[in-house]
């Protein structure tokens, strides 16, 4: 084995009362708190004088605000106090505790890495230097005529967060390059955002901040490589789909202010239709009547479900962004498309308002209404182009077929029903329908509010069936073909090979690998091969995560060079590895990747050489024996296939009754069932009596070394229920113990090296070790469950055996994927959960 082995030692975790536990979490965070005095000052600060000059509610007073912010008005009158002194206040409740979030986050850990004295000055630095380099770029665009900064030249602004988005960038410099980068394009689009899409001085203030904190991390660490390194084909697809999500999120997100004015925007409404206000009815029905009743109609339309419409482009950008993010072709072609429309349609708007703005405010104006609202099209569409070779995922034909036709036939059917319908209730309309006017009008009931004026006009619904249409017809295609698009996108495609079963069950016989990898020949898994062929990696996919089945096998020196193998496959195909119930060999070369581990599980092996079950700590284990000899029982080797029909029954009733027992599905993934047994090279051993009733049963997995099996592991365990047989059928006490012992004497005679006892989930030995804050929350979990599942107890239960104890761990790339993989690992151990089931599950846990 590669594992090397550890004393034995039989006590696991105990789990930590509830409120042990949160005295711990409470002490843990005031220790933060305490390591971070400037943090933790500032907070106090902030809080206090807010709550002393009453400016938590709705900020400082107009009075106040002259004198403590920052703006061109301030400066022009030298209160050059106003740049610090503004970190001191918030602009409302909502800023406040959004600042406070930001600071607790943020804070603390730049405190532990750069020290409280260099982070008080980067803060103050930023604050500073991000005030007097916004407000200058508002005055240079002013001096340029640009209308947006002519807006806001009269605005004050105030708040930490210019100084704490420097900090921030100051900070992505000492995170490793995968932290780094993602921060980085956060703190560049977030207030790029909030910058073009609301406007406002803070928000060019907060973007100017994280200029400069660049520059001051830049300065700081300029030591480092110049050169940037290598972006993975992984990463590059979520900063893309990162940007496009940016694009859908930005529109939403100046919807919450009444007052934005950023140069992005200006043509808001076609990405975020907004409601008809009383003013604009009123404005309609002083033109003619049927404006008046249109605007009518469109009140009425956003007072009922069809008002979620006025979200179709940023959730259709947000679904293309899931596609992004896995790298398919087909969302890079339907996004290019999408943006080139885009264009399409701000070039209509120019020549719809070409004559109008030519006697009103100019054409310039016009022109530059439509180059601030094309250059974000433009953009995405240089980077997805640029980006074009990241996206190579192709959907299988039988994919995009099927997909084709639930949309083809969504938009048969709602556009069928619109105009067949709406004909048939023609007199609903004002004025009556035509055939030809439903048609035409057809493609405005598909897009959104805001896209009317640009399309001809729909009939205008008067009667109840043809409101309906108007509001369903649309809202139900796009919901049928948006959740098209996104089980389609987050559907993994997995290659399939006939032969790889094959392949890989030949590669474990001549190489093998270890305790647990003959679990990889299960149903459910796919294979990966290196170039030579000479190793292989067992995995299934689940969403968007390739999940191992324990460790690589094949040629040893080829096993190591696999993880880094196998990881550049699933980054080409845009999806998570993870390597679960892997040995120390395996996570070591994965943490040379930079990964990190995680110990999941316990294996427990009996070496072979020299067994003897003699001596005090073998008690059970003899006391189990003689009772079996006492009683008649005798164990017996079988291959499922061949057992009588008698046996097989029996063995049957017996899984049966201990999945009821539980109310629950048995367990896979790692963990074999019935379906299992049925391979002719797993051995079955059965406690049978001389009525050959089956008392309990083992069955024990292969584990090979050129080409022959020198150790055996544990699978299946079952013993008959007591409580619910005649007396004369239970089985006795101590029939595991029966099974184990005398397997393990069987294969010591064969010459096996050892038996595993396999390994034991969320448990695992306590070897003195102060385990981290993750490890901690799974022996949490391994606590919660084990009333329902007793791995604690199977992991005391080996104990008697006096095995070696082996850690087994979970090695992952990107500490952001643990949600992912927790719910890919809870899906592949309980995958037909039924909802039944599941709310079962809680209640036996919650009591």
């Amino acid at each position: 084995m590669s594992a090397a082995a550890v004393e034995p030692v039989t006590r696991t975790p105990e789990a930590e009362p509830g409120g042990r536990r949160g005295a711990r979490v409470l002490g843990a965070a005031v220790a933060r708190m305490r390591a971070a005095p400037l943090t933790t000052t500032l907070l106090v600060a902030l809080w206090a004088v807010g709550w002393a000059t009453g400016s938590i509610g709705r900020g400082p007073s107009e009075r106040l605000l002259g004198h403590v912010g920052v703006g061109l008005a301030s400066l022009t009158d030298a209160h050059w106090w106003a740049l610090p002194a503004s970190l001191l206040w918030c602009s409302g409740i909502g800023a406040y505790v959004a600042t406070t979030l930001i600071l607790l986050v943020i804070g603390p850990a730049t405190e532990q890495r750069l020290g409280t004295p260099l982070t008080a000055a980067v803060l103050l630095a930023g604050q500073v230097g991000g005030a007097l380099l916004g407000t200058g770029a508002v005055r240079l665009g002013m001096s340029a005529d640009i209308g947006w900064t002519l807006d806001i030249q009269d605005q004050l602004a105030i708040g930490p967060m210019t100084g704490l988005v420097a900090v921030a960038a100051v900070l992505a410099h000492r995170l490793t390059v995968l932290w780094r980068r993602r921060l980085r394009l956060v703190l560049l689009l977030v207030p790029l955002v909030m910058m073009l899409y609301v406007g406002n001085l803070q928000s060019v203030q907060r973007m100017a901040g994280v200029l400069v904190g660049l520059g001051l991390g830049a300065l700081m660490h300029r030591r480092l490589p110049a050169r940037p390194q290598r972006v993975s084909r992984t990463e590059t697809r979520v900063l893309v789909a990162l940007c496009l999500a940016a694009t859908a999120l930005g529109p939403l997100v100046a919807s919450l202010y009444s007052d934005a004015i950023g140069p992005f925007n200006t043509l808001g409404d076609l990405y975020f239709s907004h409601a008809t206000t009383a003013r604009d009815v009123v404005a309609a029905c002083q033109e003619t009547a049927a404006e008046c009743a249109r605007a009518h109609s469109m009140q009425r339309f956003f007072g009922s479900p069809g008002r979620l419409m006025a979200a179709l482009v940023p959730v259709l950008l947000m679904v293309l962004a899931e596609g992004l993010r896995r790298g398919l072709r087909a969302a890079w072609w339907i996004t290019a498309v999408t943006e080139l429309l885009w264009i399409g349609v701000l070039g209509r708007l120019l020549v719809l308002n070409y004559g109008y703005y030519a006697v009103t405010d100019g054409v310039a104006y016009l022109y530059e209404l439509i180059g601030e609202a094309v250059l974000l099209p433009v953009l995405m569409l240089a980077l997805l182009l640029a980006t074009r070779r990241r996206f190579d995922q192709r959907l299988s034909r039988r994919d995009l077929r099927r997909l084709a036709g639930v949309i083809g036939g969504a938009l048969l059917l709602s556009g069928g029903a619109y105009v067949g319908i709406g004909w048939l209730v023609r007199r609903q309309y004002e004025p009556t329908a035509t055939l030809g006017k439903l048609g035409a009008g057809l493609l405005a009931e598909l897009l959104p509010p805001s896209y009317s004026d640009l399309l001809p006009g729909s009939p205008i619904a008067a009667g109840g069936a043809a409101q309906t249409l108007e509001i369903y017809c649309g809202l139900l295609f796009w919901t049928v073909a948006l959740t098209s698009l996104l089980l389609a996108f987050r559907r993994p495609v997995v290659p399939v090979d006939d032969g790889d079963a094959a392949r890989a069950r030949e590669l474990l016989t001549r190489y093998g690998g270890s305790t647990l990898s003959y679990i990889a020949t299960w149903e459910g898994n796919h294979y990966w091969f290196d170039r030579d062929g000479t190793a292989a990696v067992p995995y299934r996919v689940i969403a968007t995560v390739a999940l191992t089945t324990g460790d690589p096998f094949g040629e040893p020196e080829a096993r190591r060079r696999a993880v880094a193998g196998f990881a550049r496959y699933c980054d080409t195909r845009g999806w998570t590895p993870c390597f679960y119930s892997v040995t120390p060999d395996t996570a070591a070369a994965a943490e040379e990747l930079g990964w990190r581990s995680l110990q999941v599980a316990e294996d427990t092996v009996i070496p072979l050489p020299g067994l003897a079950f003699t001596g005090k700590k073998w008690q059970d284990v003899r006391t189990s024996l003689n009772k079996a000899a006492k009683q008649g029982v005798t164990a017996e080797w079988w291959r499922y296939r061949d057992l009588p029909l008698a046996l097989t029954d029996q063995i049957r009733s017996i899984s049966e009754e201990w999945a009821s027992d539980k109310g629950l599905p048995e367990m896979g993934f790692t963990l074999g069932g019935l379906a299992e047994l049925a391979d002719p090279e797993v051995r079955l051993l059965i406690a049978v009596d001389g009525d050959r009733t089956v008392h309990g049963l083992t069955s024990w997995m292969p584990v090979y070394e050129n080409g022959e099996p020198v150790g055996w592991t544990l699978d299946f365990m079952r013993r008959r229920t007591e409580a619910r047989e005649p007396a004369a059928h239970r089985s006795f006490r101590g029939v595991m113990e029966f099974l184990i012992a005398s397997a393990a004497l069987g294969f010591k005679e064969e010459g096996a090296r050892f038996v595993s006892l396999s390994g034991a989930p969320l448990a695992r030995a306590d070897r003195g070790e102060q385990p981290t804050a993750l490890q901690r929350m799974l022996d949490w979990m391994g606590g919660v469950l084990e009333p329902v599942y007793g791995f604690r107890s199977l992991l005391a239960f080996k104990a008697k055996f006096q095995p070696e104890y082996r850690p087994m761990y979970m090695a992952y790339p990107d500490p952001a994927a643990l949600a992912s993989i927790t719910r890919a690992i809870g899906k592949a151990y309980l995958p037909h959960l039924t909802p039944a089931q599941g709310v079962r599950l809680m209640r036996r846990l919650s009591s």
